[in-house]
């Protein structure tokens, strides 16, 4: 529930990967981040107005899917070649990498590629450039399959039906310090961090790099892959719509109206900033998340209604699904959601209080500083072309019954209504303040948590039954 406070611009890099043709106009924009907010005196910036989408990363898309008449070629070779099987989350970030939302990467990552990301957050391309890369996407393996690759310069990644899904080419094996990557990468090593327990603990003590070729989309056949739109799918759409800016909002949470008012807000600045046809990027985590997170099912045939209901124009809102799982990894995280955003075109991100950040697993706090997500994107490496939009805090206005931009002045008139009340008043089945959420939307909620209990019902009368069995 936070919106926008004031817009961080950035001045490009220069690289020998030309961008789009810019003209400029002078803003006077404030920056909230430390290293300039101790100015007596704002200093204006200029603001870049594009003709053009922005540039990926590296230049160019990475897809690494292979052409269609190649197909059976490659299955026919993976067949031939030792296997390693994909988990749900290795799967997943197949998709990542096939895709080009990892852009410049060109498969899972060799050992090199690793260091540079847990311990500089960015790649150094061979022109000398820097991209960002705050996320290992690493593939592992154990001591059994090391020894059955040994002399292999070539693997088969299989799912879990056994399907061969890519071939790993040119491959190299490391050890995997799950300790380091860890500690690295979330700052802690506390235990019942949810992807440590779900993709690391049990891990292999290998990592295994190379470059993929991957033979067929990755489909999931849920009903929602018409909502997977790849970062070159994503593309076409934006020059069909004749976008001039791109601005993406990701979220894991179903969309309330504090939600919708920072969207609606963020297109008004970028109009007052000139550009005639800024478009949203509504984009949704739809890989791995935590327990109790909303599934993405559910997430989606709620942001459908948001839609239906008007409370975000369809015209000017592209709503796609971001494949990558969820780390939970504050700063660090929100980096590579930032970095591949700028894979699938846009220009402007959205960040918000706390992002991707978590509860401490341990002790009663959060588990990150609620402000160093943005302004570690502020300043991270690599990210210099993409403007950053930090929120401000929105909550519930008593006196007009609607979801607007907290005001200071008459803090009695606000009425904040945390995730956790959320939830407690869907389970509930209790209605929120009106305006705070559309009414299709929150009907979609309701009978989430309404499938919950039905289940939890069911569940525990096959145990009773299954009890009353054994004793009688």
């Amino acid at each position: 529930m936070a919106a926008m406070a004031s817009f961080i611009i950035k001045t490009p890099i220069q690289s020998n990967n030309p961008f789009p043709k810019t003209h400029r106009i002078n803003f006077p924009i404030v920056s909230p981040v430390s290293y300039s907010s101790y100015k007596k005196k704002p200093i204006p910036k200029s603001i870049r107005i594009s003709c053009g989408l922005i540039e990926p990363d590296g230049g160019k898309l990475v897809e690494l899917v292979v052409p269609e008449s190649q197909r059976d070629v490659k299955k026919r070779e993976a067949m031939s070649l030792p296997k390693i099987k994909l988990s749900r989350i290795d799967l997943e970030w197949v998709h990542v990498l096939s895709e080009g939302w990892a852009s410049p990467l060109t498969g899972f990552m060799r050992e090199s590629e690793f260091l540079q990301t847990l311990h500089f957050n960015s790649l150094r391309l061979g022109d000398g450039s820097i991209v960002n890369m705050s996320l290992p996407i690493v593939l592992d393996i154990d001591d059994s399959q090391k020894n059955r690759i040994s002399g292999s310069t070539s693997v088969a990644l299989i799912d879990s039906s056994d399907n061969p899904i890519a071939i790993l080419n040119n491959i190299e094996i490391y050890k995997h310090n799950k300790e380091e990557r860890i500690a690295r990468t979330w700052g802690t090593t506390a235990p019942g961090l949810p992807y440590v327990e779900e993709a690391i603990t049990g891990a292999g003590d290998w990592l295994i790099g190379g470059d993929l070729e991957v033979i067929q989309p990755i489909k999931y056949n849920d009903g929602l892959d018409k909502y997977r739109l790849s970062p070159s799918e994503l593309r076409a759409e934006f020059t069909k719509r004749n976008a001039d800016a791109v601005f993406a909002f990701q979220l894991r949470n179903p969309v309330h109206n504090g939600h919708a008012l920072l969207m609606t807000d963020t297109r008004r600045r970028l109009l007052e900033m000139g550009y005639k046809n800024p478009v949203l990027l509504l984009h949704p985590l739809g890989g791995f998340t935590k327990a109790d997170d909303v599934p993405l099912s559910w997430r989606m045939k709620q942001h459908e209604k948001v839609l239906e209901d008007g409370v975000l124009d369809p015209e000017n809102t592209v709503v796609s699904i971001f494949p990558s799982p969820m780390h939970y990894a504050g700063p660090t995280e929100v980096q590579w959601h930032a970095k591949a955003r700028i894979n699938a075109g846009a220009d402007f991100y959205i960040v918000g209080r706390d992002p991707a950040g978590m509860s401490h697993p341990v002790e009663k706090r959060d588990l990150y500083d609620a402000d160093h997500g943005k302004k570690v994107l502020s300043m991270a490496p690599g990210l210099e072309r993409l403007n950053i939009l930090p929120f401000k805090v929105a909550a519930y206005d008593k006196t007009k019954q609607k979801m607007e931009f907290f005001d200071p002045s008459r803090p009695q008139d606000f009425l904040f209504i945390s995730g956790t009340k959320m939830r407690a008043l869907a389970k509930n089945k209790e209605n929120p303040p009106d305006g705070f959420m559309c009414p299709g939307g929150w009907e979609v909620l309701v009978d989430y948590y309404d499938s919950l209990a039905a289940n939890d019902s069911g569940s525990r009368l096959c145990l009773f039954i299954i009890v009353w069995i054994v004793l009688f």
